[in-house]
């Protein structure tokens, strides 16, 4: 009788996985391993071979997007009453996949130019290994709706990352980098997990939407426990998005990383830090809005503010002053990234609130990761890559330098960037509309203050070199970086509503 009372249960539990719903990540991680195993046994004169192989890997992985588009998918649901599920691919999924996806596959053309030079030491294996564990990590994410399974994608997306910083064997800034990097995360880790392990103490389920429905009806010799989950659990994801004061690590993790990395850790490192941050807060604890908004509304003043001047400090004669500035502004960038999450605890309609966060991450995503390959290619010549190093690029190679001023130009709002432009407009209009005007009037006062680097940084670019003009020869994985990033951008600034209807469409 026990055993006949035993089988519903036991059928309940078996479940048929929807294999095309978690295609992305998978196929990612299985090139991984591949690549991994495939090292051992491919001559050292072939090691490109690898490259290229995790290149389609990337590519194969962003055309399994595809078929996601029909419609929201899901899979590892519980079965009952109650449907909750631990993977969703829902449009949020899909549009934050692609930028990681994509930025993975951008910076993977980077890196196999960078593999190149016999100097770098870097293993091959190793690196494309980490890179696509980190990536795959990176694409579930998003697609994450219970807190073990967030945790779980947070961290194999950024255990390989700080192990590609510090990769450089014997580079003693690439270690000091690595370190900085690995001490935040790990900090961020631990703060992470003890707010979900409250949180989950005080609701009794791990799954995202029972969350929601329990937290606020928590008794109340439990209510502090949650209030405590609450606040340590965003504590630990602004950690993630280098929100200040959570930023120490930036600068230096930026120049010590070989600079694919540390192209991918501007673009799916945030990716990776604002799609679980949007998670916690919008999907699991819409409740606790009036905790987490003010605090988010604050963090989003602080980090335009220091990040824009961390930017203006930079000088050109510095060493490695590009690449720091491009970390200062990413840190600056990052702030406008908070806004629309801050003004989605304020908003009637929260998901438009968080479509245009997704578009202005998609744009920042295309145009960040170009001015990145720019500076990939200077650097093949001036290791140091100094701004003044990029004085006169014009009469050298001018289709890489206009590149060069079209990217900056987004990022700054200006046209012909006119992705750059529409994207403020919807973040500025997004804080307007959920009544914070005084974070509205701070975004609008940092960007007229980041014209400034970014201008003078164009306006180098035109003036006449400080010597002979020396020609930049660009290697075919570089030149299809640049060409996709450069495609993107020009597409995106004639039809901004490819990206910028994720702000009227239902995302979850």
């Amino acid at each position: 009788m026990s055993a006949l009372a035993a089988q519903p249960l036991a059928q309940n539990l078996v479940q048929s996985v929807d294999w095309l719903a978690v295609a992305p990540p998978t196929v990612v991680a299985v090139v991984g391993l591949a690549v991994l195993v495939a090292d051992l046994f491919v001559a050292e004169r072939r090691k490109t071979l690898l490259g290229w192989a995790s290149v389609a890997g990337l590519a194969g992985s962003l055309l399994l997007l595809l078929p996601l588009l029909d419609g929201d998918r899901a899979t590892f649901c519980l079965t009952g009453a109650t449907r909750a599920c631990s993977y969703v691919a829902d449009p949020f999924t899909l549009a934050v996949q692609l930028l990681v996806l994509g930025g993975a596959l951008v910076a993977a053309l980077l890196s196999v130019t960078t593999l190149k030079d016999a100097d770098r030491g870097l293993p091959e294996g190793e690196y494309w290994f980490l890179l696509l564990s980190s990536a795959a990590g990176a694409a579930l994410l998003p697609a994450s709706r219970d807190l073990a399974t967030l945790i779980v994608a947070l961290e194999v997306a950024s255990l390989p990352a700080f192990a590609l910083v510090g990769l450089r064997h014997g580079d003693r800034r690439s270690s000091e980098a690595a370190l900085k990097f690995f001490l935040s995360s790990v900090t961020a880790t631990a703060v992470s997990l003890l707010g979900v392990s409250f949180v989950y103490a005080a609701t009794g389920t791990i799954h995202l939407t029972e969350i929601a429905g329990r937290v606020q009806d928590v008794d109340g010799q439990l209510t502090t426990l949650a209030h405590t989950g609450v606040v340590l659990t965003l504590v630990g994801f602004a950690f993630k998005t280098a929100a200040v004061p959570f930023h120490f690590w930036v600068p230096d993790t930026y120049v010590g990383a070989p600079l694919p990395i540390a192209a991918y850790l501007s673009v799916v490192g945030k990716a990776v830090g604002f799609s679980g941050l949007i998670l916690v807060t919008v999907v699991a604890l819409p409740s606790y809005a009036d905790v987490w908004g003010p605090a988010l509304a604050a963090l989003a003043a602080l980090t335009m503010t220091v990040g824009n001047a961390g930017a203006l400090r930079q000088h050109g004669t510095r060493a490695y002053s590009a690449v720091r500035l491009l970390a200062w502004s990413s840190v600056g960038q990052a702030g406008y990234l908070l806004v629309p999450i801050a003004a989605a605890a304020y908003s009637d309609d929260p998901e438009r609130s968080i479509g245009s966060t997704l578009a202005y991450a998609l744009m920042y995503g295309a145009v960040n990761l170009g001015a990145f390959a720019v500076a990939a290619l200077v650097g093949r010549t001036k290791s140091r890559n100094r701004l003044t190093d990029y004085r006169g690029l014009y009469a050298s190679n001018p289709l890489t330098a206009l590149l060069l001023a079209f990217f900056l130009l987004c990022l700054a709002g200006l046209p012909p960037g006119i992705i750059g432009l529409f994207a403020k407009v919807t973040v500025f209009s997004a804080a307007v509309d959920a009544g914070l005007g005084w974070l509205a009037v701070v975004m609008a006062v940092n960007v007229v203050i980041a014209l400034y680097y970014y201008l003078r940084w164009t306006a180098l670019l035109f003036r006449a070199p400080a010597g002979e003009p020396r020609e930049h020869l660009v290697p075919a994985p570089l030149t299809a970086a640049l060409a996709v990033t450069a495609v993107l951008a020009a597409a995106l600034s004639g039809a901004p509503q490819l990206i910028l209807r994720f702000a009227d469409t239902g995302l979850f």
